[in-house]
């Protein structure tokens, strides 16, 4: 067979995407590669499908379990001989898969970056016809970029140990630096770079500042996606058990997933996620790196991430399927507070100034009035245009602007005559003329700017607070304590404007989006039933359903209702292997309707 015809019969696809086929050609002709394309772009197919047209076994370097098995289950599900050799096999299982490597049988190797390391695994590969090796996830390589590993640092070695044996690198992000590093690093030959554009034209964007802890802005969020699947994501591993507990209560079907939960619970929450039992995963960045669940409609963030690599990762774990999916980030001046005092903890290293610097570029990012998409692509030294539709700001109204210099000034004044020893909530009693037994005790209600600030609620002054934190007009120390910068003894003075959205100041609620469908005339009944038996046929194979058919495969089969073998496989996503285990029992039900 040829690509093409390959391409068909395995992976049920009549022609590439866009940039896969010149990463074929690249791997076919024995050269060194460099992708960079976003998450949801088809990365694994530049690397699956050329091994199939060459001799010998490709070995892909991937950082996760959960993501090895993952793709694994889904190449064997594809009638593609894969295998992965990792610590959680016992010797059995492990000598077996190395007898089916030198007899042949499989095609793709995964392992992880530290049994590349292992001199009696090195010996083997030795000892094997490699065609080519992959590093996944290749950011991981730089030091400069936001999830460097140790071992993954250590595949230089490949080009010491088979110098004339090509490598592929693949990830979703890297900056121009990173980019630069991971190819010097991999010591990559005159590489093939390929670098998509960062625009998911199937993503919306949102960032909204943090009411007090957000979760009236994620139930309302979430009325737009129900019975969906989707990610959580908070900073800690107790407000992990914390949302999804007040989920739960919600009657949301969500389970906490973090590294202090047993081995035993964390595969379970995943592979019941992953097998649409559980509909939301409420998860720390432990979560999710590499997911090959294709249905994922919505990723929110509860808390900003640390950098905007994480903030695109993350997000970029929904609508690989290319279906519409929905981002929520939910920040507050606070969220910055804390990741600064993160990265103070760190040693006196130029990694810290990098992260500190990490850090400004996500802020701005969160309180930029600009394009979303435009701004993340910009970051990764990508430029696009602005996306119009995709994002808040976009097609957010003409905003207002709100005077708030008296009031900030108010705020300001009343940390001054506190003598910059409480906390925001303490100084908004003093400002509300709260009869609070501690400020009474404190002698605070004969100060002169005891009770001036009625006009405004206490979630009103918080977000005043919030925007003097922004600008830097105060700062928190010890015990959450606010002090006066500089800048804020100026702004008491006079000598600056202070201007804030007139929407910050009011209790948004989300207005519903209207769903716009992929297939504008799919019959959403005959999608519930092929979603169903889907269902029942990954249940009995213990497989995830999106490895049996993709939501956007059967959204296309709803749509075009084939009635035989033929017409069928010139649906999305369905090709011979994929039509010989599971298509007769799928067309029987579109045939009966």
């Amino acid at each position: 067979m040829n690509k093409l015809e390959t391409l068909e019969h395995y992976f049920g696809h009549s022609a590439f995407r866009p940039l896969q086929e010149e990463v074929v050609d690249a791997i076919l002709n024995r050269e060194d590669v460099l992708m960079i394309l976003p998450t949801g772009g088809g990365k694994s197919l530049c690397y699956q499908l050329p091994t199939l047209l060459m001799e010998g076994i490709t070995v892909v370097v991937s950082p996760l379990l959960a993501l090895m098995h993952d793709q694994v289950t889904a190449l064997k599900a594809n009638g593609i001989p894969a295998a992965m050799l990792s610590s959680m096999q016992d010797l059995e299982q492990s000598q077996k898969i190395e007898g089916e490597l030198r007899a042949g049988k499989i095609k793709l190797l995964y392992v992880a970056p530290e049994r590349l390391t292992n001199a009696y695994f090195l010996t083997m590969l030795h000892q094997l016809p490699i065609n080519f090796f992959v590093i996944d996830e290749a950011h991981c390589v730089s030091e400069w970029g936001h999830e460097f590993r140790e071992n993954y640092r250590r595949l230089s070695l490949l080009k010491e140990q088979f110098a004339t044996t090509p490598i592929t690198a693949f990830t979703a992000t890297a900056t121009n630096a990173v980019e630069q590093d991971i190819a010097t690093n991999l010591g990559l030959q005159n590489p093939k770079r390929v670098r998509g554009s960062l625009f998911r034209d199937n993503l919306t964007i949102h960032a909204k500042h943090r009411i007090k802890d957000g979760r009236a802005q994620l139930m309302e969020f979430l009325k737009m996606h129900q019975g969906e699947s989707g990610i959580i994501y908070t900073l800690s591993r107790k407000n992990t058990e914390a949302v999804a507990h007040f989920l739960q209560e919600k009657g949301i079907e969500a389970k906490a997933y973090h590294a202090g939960l047993p081995t035993q619970e964390k595969n379970k929450t995943y592979a019941d996620f992953v097998a649409d039992k559980v509909q939301v995963v409420v998860a720390t960045i432990a979560f999710g790196m590499g997911i090959d669940k294709s249905n994922i409609r919505f990723v929110v963030h509860m808390t900003m991430p640390k950098t905007l690599e994480n903030f695109y990762q993350e997000i970029g774990r929904a609508g690989r399927d290319g279906l519409e999916a929905e981002t929520l980030l939910l920040f507050s001046a606070q969220d910055i507070v804390q990741q600064k005092m993160f990265i103070e903890d760190l040693p006196e290293t130029p990694y810290k100034e990098h992260a500190f610097n990490k850090l400004d570029s996500m802020v701005r990012f969160a309180n930029s009035e600009n394009c979303r998409h435009q701004s993340v692509a910009a970051y990764f030294d990508d430029r696009i245009k602005a996306c119009e539709t995709l994002c808040d700001n976009c097609t957010a109204p003409e905003s207002e602007k709100v005077d708030i210099t008296t009031a900030s000034r108010m705020l300001l004044s009343t940390i001054l005559r506190t003598d910059q020893k409480f906390g925001l909530h303490y100084v908004i009693d003093v400002l509300k003329g709260s009869k609070e037994q501690r400020l009474l005790q404190n002698g605070h209600d004969t100060l002169s700017v005891y009770g001036i600030g009625t006009e405004y609620s206490k979630n009103q002054w918080l977000t005043i607070g919030d925007k003097l934190l922004e600008l830097g007009a105060v700062e928190i120390g010890e015990f959450k304590v606010y002090r006066l910068t500089t800048f804020g003894v100026e702004v008491i003075k006079g000598a600056h404007e202070i201007l804030l959205k007139k929407e910050r100041l009011e209790v948004q609620k989300a207005v519903a989006k209207k769903k716009v469908s992929y297939f504008d005339d799919y019959d959403v009944e005959m999608y519930d039933r092929l979603r169903d038996l889907r269902t029942q046929i990954a249940s009995a194979k213990g497989i995830p359903p999106y490895i049996v058919f993709s939501d956007k495969t059967l959204k296309d089969l709803s749509s075009k209702v084939p009635q035989d073998k033929e017409e069928m496989l010139a649906v999305h996503g369905i090709g011979e292997v994929k039509f010989e285990r599971y298509g007769e029992a799928f067309l029987a039900l579109l045939i009966d309707g």
